[in-house]
């Protein structure tokens, strides 16, 4: 048993049944024994790979999106450039290195990163050693800047609630105790609320719904601030514009297994729900498309045979690998979806449609 799973069932004795929601934040994001707490979750010697893990192009191509998007409204010479859960820093400083052939986009910039995870922070200053940071434990007021931000991997693991239908009502599910045991429960009573009607029409009895609040309630923040100064949101994530199932899910060491079986010690996410980020934020926002369209349409074939023309042997095979897993509808290209946020009078990022 992993100290935080006594912790957890020391709370339900005391407490009761816990919201799905409460469950998955202390499982991550637990000062001591949450997930994203510990030294290694990304890589292939972590838990899980994002797209930056697999290739510097990744980076490349959301740094050029962004510089023309500045460019677009512009050339504001003041903005910010964010990024929300930042892992390692690989992205980050992917993005910065394309950048630094645009010393007028640097010049106008500050870097935050927002990373509640301490050990990260360390990982993240030494990748992005030579840039001043600011880090922020939670998204931040950045009044009166131009915001650029981009999101990857970060959504899917902000806790959500899940809820039953039955008839006409929507129940939450819980997490409770049976002989001891960390198991799903269900509340007696049914919740109300106007997310949930609007599903009426889309769900049948017996279908899950989930709902990321939290989520909702950061787009609606990034939305108000990007409505009002202008910048640019870039959200990639796994999931769809609607969420419909049960699609929560635990991985250690890249294999999946139950949610409950180690707290603390396995990552839990679940698919993005794209239109409540969309219709949550109040600005303009894109079309949704896949990873791997949007990395076609930034140019990462073209992108790709540049580099392979340094590359021999082993180097070259992992190359060509790696643009394969980025792009290729059987792996991150159609699982993975990407989403913009921009000023209503603002063009559509390139790399997107409106």
């Amino acid at each position: 048993m992993t100290n935080l799973k006594s912790i957890l069932i020391e709370e339900i004795n005391l407490k009761g049944p816990m919201p799905l929601s409460h469950y998955i934040q202390k499982c991550l994001f637990h000062p001591i024994y949450g997930y994203y707490m510990k030294e290694t979750v990304f890589g292939t010697g972590g838990d899980f790979t994002t797209a930056p893990e697999v290739s510097q192009m990744f980076g490349e191509l959301l740094a050029m999106s962004i510089l023309q998007a500045w460019m677009d409204q512009g050339s504001p010479s003041k903005i910010i450039l964010a990024e929300l859960g930042p892992g390692r820093g690989t992205l980050m400083a992917d993005v910065l290195r394309t950048l630094k052939n645009h010393p007028e986009f640097l010049n106008a910039t500050e870097i935050h990163l927002i990373e509640a995870s301490q050990n990260l922070k360390l990982k993240q200053k030494k990748a992005l050693s030579g840039y001043k940071i600011f880090w922020h434990n939670e998204f931040p007021c950045f009044d009166g800047k131009h915001l650029f931000l981009i999101a990857n991997e970060f959504f899917d693991a902000l806790p959500i609630e899940q809820f039953l239908r039955k008839g006409n009502n929507f129940f939450r599910r819980t997490v409770q105790l049976v002989d001891n045991e960390l198991t799903y429960g269900l509340e007696k009573k049914p919740t109300k609320n106007s997310f949930l009607n609007n599903r009426l029409t889309d769900t049948s009895d017996g279908d899950f719904v989930e709902l990321n609040m939290t989520a909702a309630q950061l787009s609606r923040s990034i939305g108000t601030h990007i409505n009002k100064f202008g910048g640019l949101a870039i959200v990639i994530d796994y999931g769809d514009w609607h969420s419909l199932g049960d699609t929560l899910q635990a991985v250690k060491s890249h294999k999946y297994c139950d949610i409950f079986i180690s707290p603390g010690k396995v990552d839990i996410t679940a698919h993005v729900d794209f239109e409540i980020l969309a219709t949550s934020s109040g600005c303009a926002f894109s079309k949704l498309t896949t990873q791997g369209v949007l990395l076609e349409r930034l140019g990462i074939t073209h992108r790709a045979k540049k580099l392979a023309k340094n590359l021999s042997g082993k180097d070259l095979e992992n190359h060509i690998a790696a643009h394969r897993r980025l792009t290729h509808p059987e792996e991150m290209g159609s699982l993975f979806k990407a989403l913009s946020l921009f000023p209503k009078h603002a063009p559509c990022p390139p790399g997107f449609e409106q």
